[in-house]
């Protein structure tokens, strides 16, 4: 077994969920879990120091590979996507989705076209995965988001058109290497020696297209709105794997490809990402749509996970990988409260809400717990992700994890803020069923999760430091 399975499950599944009919959320559900058991399969035969993948030659000129790479980096990022899948299908199940057949096929081939990403070792290749993930997204909320269609068009249209610009920038850069190598594999990539001034260039390049996916302040325009209007499946598949195709790429091409000017540049990417936690936390402050918050939240963690990756140390870049996984886990689940919220109130705004503690209690404990976790609540997943690059930061400078650490001091304040409004207080008039069986085995699959490895985390530091030592070796040569 190699890792174009895991692709061949998704794309089958695809076609077959298209052509299912009502039975297209089992169908799908089914290849979700089938690609799952895939990863876990793969992981079993996973040896830190020797990759699983397959080469093929694709074109003769230009010279194109068909290459995959499974090292212990992209396996935890297959395996972060085909976890998250199944669990954002069988979130869905409890909402009546219009067009089933399209919706469900939609969620397996972004899932297809992430794991693409997440493995490809020709950057040809990659690149063609990296915009197709973002041809379904661009369906999904469009067809069948919320709010104003005229509203949702914009919102969208914007994110499409940002996100296709920033990528050319990274083609040419690309394209630029394939003259100096004369193909597209990573390795050979990554061998180049090339100047201080081609380095910037090709740096910058990369820089264009991940700033806007992850997205870091002031490349964010584009994400509250269509967290907002998106489905919230479509919510969850951006903030929990989406973003991370630009988290990962900072580590799998940026850094190996233009390690000089990671270096030179170190401080000022390593600002941008704390800026953009500072901003996004005080941003959240003020929101009054629960969506909305938990879409600046998100841009606030996902800034300091970008400053720890362009730490260029151990800590720092583990911590990152770290906190990509549990950040995944984390925003799906309070994205779904937020929508379990949103069946029985069908608002979002807060203060719309309260009292919900006194008619649904174990809806507001595993709610509670995800808020806790959020927040980097000792023996959760975020408190190991957050606590590795704090201290990544602080070997670079003191003042950088004291400032980066005020994302966990607002994220606490704004977030239990929003758990007061929203959960507690008097009962409301409105009535408010306490959770399903399917919603709270949602919730509780993603808090196991977060739980097991926030106290026991060395299955994945053990699989990714390999791959980490590696990238910073390129940089350990200037």
């Amino acid at each position: 077994m190699d890792v174009s399975i895991i692709l061949i499950l998704l794309l089958a599944g695809t076609l077959v969920t298209l052509f299912s009919g009502k039975a297209a959320g089992k169908v799908a559900l089914a290849f979700g879990l089938l690609a799952l058991g895939a990863s876990v399969a793969l992981l079993t035969k996973f040896n830190a120091h020797q990759n699983i993948g397959c080469l093929g030659v694709w074109m003769e000129n230009p010279q194109i590979y068909f290459a995959l790479n499974g090292d212990g980096l992209s396996l935890a990022m297959v395996l972060l996507t085909t976890s998250l899948l199944p669990i954002i299908m069988y979130s869905t199940f409890g909402s009546e989705v219009k067009n089933p057949s399209s919706f469900y096929a939609l969620i397996l081939f972004m899932g297809f076209a992430m794991v693409g990403t997440f493995l490809a070792a020709d950057g040809f290749l990659y690149y063609i995965f990296w915009e197709l993930a973002l041809i379904p997204i661009y369906f999904i909320a469009l067809n069948w988001g919320n709010g104003d269609a005229k509203e949702r068009q914009k919102a969208v249209v914007k994110f499409f058109i940002y996100t296709f610009a920033g990528s050319l920038f990274m083609l040419a850069s690309f394209a630029y290497l394939y003259t100096k190598a004369g193909n597209f594999l990573i390795g050979n990539l990554s061998a180049l020696s090339l100047s201080a001034d081609e380095q910037f260039w090709i740096f910058l390049g990369f820089f264009a297209a991940y700033a806007i996916k992850i997205p870091l302040i002031p490349f964010h325009t584009w994400q509250a709105a269509v967290y907002q209007k998106a489905p919230t499946a479509g919510t969850m598949l951006l903030s929990g794997i989406m973003l991370k195709m630009g988290l990962y790429s900072v580590l799998r091409w940026q850094l190996p490809i233009a390690p000089y000017a990671a270096k030179t540049f170190m401080t000022i990417f390593i600002v941008f990402g704390i800026a953009g936690t500072i901003y996004g936390s005080i941003v959240a402050l003020r929101q009054k749509d629960l969506k909305k918050l938990l879409a600046y939240s998100s841009l606030a963690h996902v800034g300091l996970i970008a400053a720890g990756a362009y730490t260029l140390t151990v800590d720092g870049l583990r911590g990152a990988v770290l906190q990509m996984i549990s950040h995944g886990f984390v925003i799906v689940g309070l994205f779904f409260a937020a929508e379990v919220i949103f069946r029985r109130y069908q608002t979002r705004e807060i203060s719309e809400m309260g009292g919900i503690r006194v008619q649904a209690p174990k809806f507001t404990s595993m709610f509670m717990i995800l808020v806790l976790a959020s927040v980097a609540l000792p023996s959760t997943f975020n408190f190991v992700g957050e606590f590795t690059v704090l201290y990544g930061l602080s070997s670079i400078n003191i003042w950088f994890p004291i400032l980066g650490g005020l994302t966990i001091i607002l994220g606490a304040y704004y977030m239990l803020k929003m758990f007061q409004n929203v959960m507690l207080g008097e009962a409301n008039p409105k009535p408010f069923a306490d959770i399903t069986f399917q919603e709270g085995l949602t919730m509780g699959v993603i808090i196991a999760v977060l739980f097991f490895f926030g106290l026991y985390p060395k299955p994945i530091v053990d699989m990714i430091t390999p791959s980490i030592e590696q990238i910073l070796s390129y940089t350990h040569k200037l």
